[in-house]
């Protein structure tokens, strides 16, 4: 299964299928539970959690626990893919993370939503749509994707950004909501004598 079923209300809402079975999140519950308590030198045994648990997992895909994500099976590597500590994919759709990911602490990748209306809100419907990331994406710490947005090949994403709407490839892009600031440069090269590490 690649995606959650998508559902219409009679108002022409999108919502996740309710009828989904409840044992997809119960195993990517544990699968979770389990990375997050494995051993620091324990790389092998992270990386087949990573394997059972995601859609795709390309081999240099690097997580830092704490991660925790909805089902999992939604999510896709393709590439080289570093995620820093305390990172949440709420995926409820596809995530597609391109080549050359870097995400950092505390960023939330969050295609699921809820109804704006209160009322169908409390009656439990939801929204739900893919992102992706394509190759050469940073993302800034405590930044937040929300559900249908594509993060242009190469941009950044200022830390603390919420990201509501697509941004383009090559750009630096920050703020609440997040907007293209400038393109990358030449200029953005570092120097050999600014180098920290």
């Amino acid at each position: 299964m690649e995606y959650l079923e998508i559902v219409k209300d009679p108002a022409g809402h999108m919502g996740q299928n309710r009828n989904l079975p409840p044992d997809l999140k119960t195993k990517a519950r544990q699968l979770c539970w389990e990375f997050n308590q494995s051993p620091p030198d324990a790389v092998e045994r992270r990386q087949e959690i990573l394997r059972e648990l995601f859609g795709t997992c390309h081999p240099l895909t690097f997580i830092e626990p704490s991660f925790r994500c909805d089902f999992g099976f939604n999510i896709h590597t393709h590439g080289l893919a570093v995620i820093n500590y305390n990172c949440v994919i709420l995926d409820t759709s596809p995530v597609h993370i391109g080549a050359g990911a870097f995400i950092a602490p505390g960023v939330c990748l969050s295609c699921a939503g809820h109804s704006i209306d209160p009322e169908q809100r409390s009656s439990g419907i939801s929204t739900s749509r893919p992102i992706t990331l394509e190759e050469d994406v940073w993302i800034g710490a405590n930044s937040v994707v929300c559900g249908g947005v594509t993060i242009g090949k190469g941009s950044v994403i200022g830390a603390g950004s919420v990201v509501t709407r697509d941004i383009p490839a090559g750009v630096v892009a920050a703020g609440v909501p997040c907007r293209p600031i400038r393109p990358i440069t030449e200029q953005d090269k570092i120097s050999p004598e600014q180098l920290s590490f």
